[in-house]
């Protein structure tokens, strides 16, 4: 599987303290020092965290952004913090999603609210309907073993729907994750699926 660009998904109202800024940060770092690019959605907290961690690392972001949504009063839109190198523009919140995830190549999904829920069940939904060739999910935090066990137990979950996705929690396990995925063929993905 060739991997170039990395999608981060995550809290925009997260800020430098908080935890998943920070992994995002050093996650983003770790990737663009070993070559790949960030996409971020240009808007603040993980967002702009995985452009900072981008440049750090000597790499590039690439920033896929709503043009002038004046119809979505809590939309955070485009930061000002969050320089990225280019820019891919979107007119509505579900061609921006669909933008984000068709661009990249992988998902990291971090800590969120309902924009990161729904960017992950946009993500999960299309990996289930091409599985074999879908794009991995990658997913930052032990509570998200909670979040799935939940699913599983009180919703109509499809077996494919459990092997497209893999729990990290560390920015080296996000590398070594991606390069375990660079590394092997569709059918050896899913043999070793953990």
């Amino acid at each position: 599987m060739q991997i170039e660009k990395i999608a981060f998904l995550g809290f925009a109202d997260s800020l430098e303290t908080d935890p998943e800024y920070k992994e995002a940060y050093l996650s983003a770092k770790l990737l663009a020092e070993n070559g790949y690019t960030l996409v971020d959605g240009g808007g603040p907290g993980v967002m702009e965290a995985a452009t900072l961690g981008a440049h750090a690392g000597g790499g590039k972001a690439i920033g896929v952004t709503l043009v002038h949504p004046t119809d979505m009063p809590h939309f955070e839109g485009p930061s000002k913090k969050n320089n990225f190198d280019s820019e891919v523009q979107t007119h509505s919140y579900v061609e921006r999603t669909l933008k984000l995830l068709e661009i990249s190549d992988v998902y990291v999904i971090f800590n969120g609210g309902t924009g990161t829920i729904s960017e992950f069940g946009m993500a999960w939904g299309l990996a289930r309907l091409h599985f074999g060739h879908h794009k991995p999910l990658v997913l930052y935090g032990s509570w998200w073993h909670e979040i799935i066990e939940a699913f599983g137990k009180n919703m109509h979950l499809r077996a494919e729907e459990l092997e497209v996705y893999h729990i990290v929690t560390s920015p080296e396990e996000v590398l070594m994750k991606i390069r375990a995925l660079e590394a092997s063929s569709p059918h050896d993905y899913l043999r070793t699926k953990n």
